[in-house]
């Protein structure tokens, strides 16, 4: 019997946001093919999205946005919808990080979320 895995869905980590028009934003991502519910920052060179590094130096170590959409930018820049700003609440299961961030790391991710007023829970 073959088994069947449900992917991620655009938005299922969303809890809650008070008015889309308001809390999502068209972006542009530079790289890699990223799930609903990554973590991004922001390049601050080219003010491109990317998967959140908290060892980059080239502003993708904040966490900025949350991208709503699967994003395939492994052949070049795409848009994307992403979350970039509060009111908003997110379910924390649900949301992706590239590579294997530690604890602290996540936690620092957490606390840049809110400061853009999206909630981590």
């Amino acid at each position: 019997m073959t088994t069947l895995v449900e992917g991620k869905h655009p938005g299922g980590f969303l809890v809650w946001e008070a008015f889309r028009d308001y809390t999502r934003e068209t972006i542009a991502v530079a790289a890699g093919t990223l799930e609903p519910g990554t973590v991004l920052g922001k390049i601050t060179a080219s003010g491109k999205y990317a998967a959140h590094d908290p060892a980059a130096v080239d502003g993708t170590e904040t966490a900025v946005a949350v991208l709503w959409a699967k994003a395939d930018a492994s052949a070049g820049d795409v848009p994307a919808v992403a979350i970039v700003r509060g009111p908003a609440i997110v379910n924390r299961h649900d949301l992706v990080f590239a590579g294997t961030p530690g604890e602290g790391e996540i936690a620092a991710a957490h606390a840049a979320l809110l400061a853009a007023g999206i909630l981590v829970r």
